[in-house]
């Protein structure tokens, strides 16, 4: 017991002892880090934080980011870049809110903490956010993030002595390897996305019919998410059916949309079709991550049918 304490006592003060100096390998200056960057041969590691609000936010600036582990692991790999938006907004300078602000608009992040992985250039490859395990197993993580960039250029160098739907497929493979989201890759990506059109016209990789899949299944979720906070339930309900029908999305999306389905039958107390819906979902991908979700929302639909039939 008494090793186990200051084992802990020692980690502890290994974070605390670089405390005082958690913001001098961080800068707030974009222009700058990527300056530095090109000049180091380094990538850009930036941190979308909310550094006075958001819980995830200070929880791995703590156990992470003001450590000496990951500091020592990261100082030759990355320049590191806050880029904050505490609610006292006194903590920035008018010419950091702006950039900011200018920033998020250019990195879409949907939450905080998002850690950027980007090339010198700003060109983002990979995307996480809080992870457990400490300071060397982010640092760990972070090295796999970066053999997206690497799978990226390969993929892209293939592509340069390539045409047509050869070409396509490496640029293709070279988008699919950041795993992006698809703002992510239009924003930053869009030079690629019209060299995949040009090389392939006809779209014999599907990669475009897929892209333009994903947007619809966007679509109809918005429509979808925009009714139930309205409770149409029935106009969300009717939504959900054409789009099923219509098809086209993959696998996953078909069975995200089946789950809400059943979600939306139950909402209108529609409980054995609510059943069906989810057992029809789970039977469409059997071994799919949802599965759990999908067994809990049966036996929530079971619980409140057996309810009703009580009142």
């Amino acid at each position: 017991m008494k090793l186990s304490l200051k084992t802990g006592i020692a980690l502890v003060g290994l974070c605390y002892s670089s405390f005082a100096f958690a913001g001098e390998a961080w800068t707030s200056d974009f222009t700058a880090a990527k300056k530095e960057a090109v000049e180091s041969k380094k990538d850009l590691l930036m941190d979308f934080t909310g550094s006075d609000w958001c819980g995830w936010c200070i929880k791995l600036k703590k156990e992470v980011f003001d450590c000496e582990p990951f500091k020592v692991g990261v100082k030759d790999k990355f320049v590191l870049v806050e880029v904050d938006f505490p609610q006292d907004k006194k903590k920035l300078t008018e010419e950091t809110k702006k950039q900011n602000a200018d920033l998020a608009k250019k990195y879409p992040v949907s939450g905080y903490p998002a850690i950027l992985l980007c090339d010198a250039t700003g060109k983002p490859y990979a995307t996480t956010g809080y992870q457990e395990g400490g300071p060397e197993e982010y640092v760990k993580h972070l090295d796999t993030l970066q053999t997206r960039k690497t799978k990226r250029d390969e993929a892209f160098a293939t592509a340069a002595k390539a045409s047509g739907v050869t070409k396509a497929a490496a640029l293709v493979s070279a988008l699919e390897a950041m795993e992006l989201e698809d703002e992510m890759i239009t924003n930053f990506y869009s030079d690629t996305l019209a060299e995949i059109k040009a090389a392939d016209p006809k779209d014999e990789s599907g990669f475009i019919k897929k892209k333009e899949a994903k947007a619809m299944f966007a679509k109809s979720m918005d429509e979808i998410n925009e009714l139930a906070g309205k409770q149409d339930w029935t106009n969300a309900i009717t939504v959900v059916d054409k789009s099923l029908k219509v098809g086209g999305f993959s696998k996953e999306e078909t069975q995200q949309l089946m789950i809400v389905h059943g979600r939306l039958l139950n909402e209108v107390s529609k409980f054995d079709d609510a059943i069906k819906a989810m057992e029809e979902a789970e039977a469409f991908m059997p071994d799919s991550k949802m599965k759990g979700q999908i067994e809990e929302h049966i036996a929530e639909f079971q619980k409140a049918k057996a309810n009703a039939a009580t009142k």
